[in-house]
């Protein structure tokens, strides 16, 4: 291991033990912002010092092995302790390369899922109400909560363009490679002679902002407008302007909210994912600048790139930017996205590394 390594790791292990004290402290108990922020820091130390620990563990298994492979009659089972605790150190090693990779500050955030209808018209729709259902059945695995934000249902059932808030921990993280859009290949319902189409729908993933420190936004660069809401909701659609409009003056940006009857909260979730909207174009014209530097192999994060294929009558999902493909379509679309989301970490990390290795 490099010095430049172990002084880093070093520093960690000292610094979970600070952040302990600091957590068991009553005044921090107090301060719930304080709290969770330390309760954050310590759920991404804690991995890193428990590898480092084992590493240092492992690194006096090997001290001990060379020892008993001084003495004749110890030799053999010293060289058979040895070879494992070597093998370990490399393992752990590799393993606290990658854990010590840059995080990307919002990986641990909430997040707004926004996906709207592309080529194809109703089975577009139809399939945005599919990805939706995929990524809410793949929310309720990893305990999250979700909630719909915004939505303009399909006459033929889907969406046109829904938002919904995704509401844990590590949500970012998980979800961040699903920007983009996605194809899909089937026989819709509505198709008599049986023939496959080609429809498509693009999805955003947004981090969350945090209000007071992210986005700053300046009240007189917004028009609110209030209206009536459409759809289904009986008489009470026609006799309050519940539904909100807030448009962003300088970027042209619109938000509609009007799934909630109350105005107040539509307004409060309408600027949520403004602000949200924000954040991203901001994070997408950096990404932007990054991609010119180097050629990303999971992607931009751009809305117009195509990401990945579902095809139906052949039961294959294609993840186009990692070349991998799966015959598992049910089980994806029912929300069993492990395996793909794993596979764009695991490629991100290898980029990251390679990377690193080349400055």
């Amino acid at each position: 291991m490099k010095d430049t390594m172990r002084d880093r790791l070093e520093q960690l292990a000292h610094r979970l033990i600070e952040v302990d004290a600091m957590l068991a402290e009553p005044e921090i108990a107090s301060d719930m912002d304080n709290f969770r922020k330390l309760s954050r820091e310590r759920a991404e130390l804690d991995p890193v010092v428990t590898a480092f620990n084992a590493y240092v563990a492992t690194e006096g298994d090997l001290e001990a092995a060379q020892e008993m492979m001084r003495d004749p009659e110890l030799k053999e089972m010293g060289e058979e302790e040895y070879q494992i605790a070597k093998d370990k150190i490399a393992e752990l090693e590799k393993e606290l390369e990658v854990l010590l990779l840059p995080k990307d500050p919002d990986d641990g955030r909430s997040v707004f899922l926004e996906i709207r209808a592309g080529a194809g018209g109703d089975e577009s729709a139809i399939f945005s109400g599919d990805l939706l259902r995929m990524y809410t059945r793949y929310a309720e695995t990893q305990g999250w909560r979700v909630e719909i934000m915004s939505s303009n249902p399909s006459e033929m059932g889907g969406y046109k363009e829904v938002i919904a808030r995704i509401d844990g921990d590590g949500v970012y993280g998980k979800l961040k490679f699903e920007s983009g859009t996605h194809r899909v290949q089937r026989v819709p319902e509505t198709e008599a002679q049986g023939r496959v189409h080609t429809s498509t729908c693009t999805v955003a993933i947004m981090p969350e902002a945090d209000a007071a420190e992210d986005i700053q936004i300046n009240p007189s660069d917004l028009r609110i407008d209030t209206f009536r809401a459409s759809g289904a909701g009986g008489q009470h659609v026609n006799k309050t302007d519940s539904a909100v409009r807030i448009t962003h003056l300088p970027t042209g940006l619109v938000v509609e909210c009007q799934d909630d009857r109350s105005q107040h909260r539509n307004r409060d979730k309408a600027m949520q994912v403004l602000a949200a909207r924000l954040k991203d174009q901001q994070l997408r014209e950096m990404q932007a600048k990054e991609a010119e530097q180097r050629k990303s192999l999971v992607g931009t994060g751009d809305r117009s790139e195509r990401i990945r294929t579902y095809n139906y009558p052949q039961g294959r999902i294609t993840d186009h930017r990692i070349n991998l493909t799966m015959h598992k379509l049910n089980y994806v679309m029912d929300g069993d996205l492990d395996e793909l989301i794993n596979a764009l970490l695991t490629e991100h990390q290898a980029e990251q590394l390679a990377a690193l290795a080349n400055e």
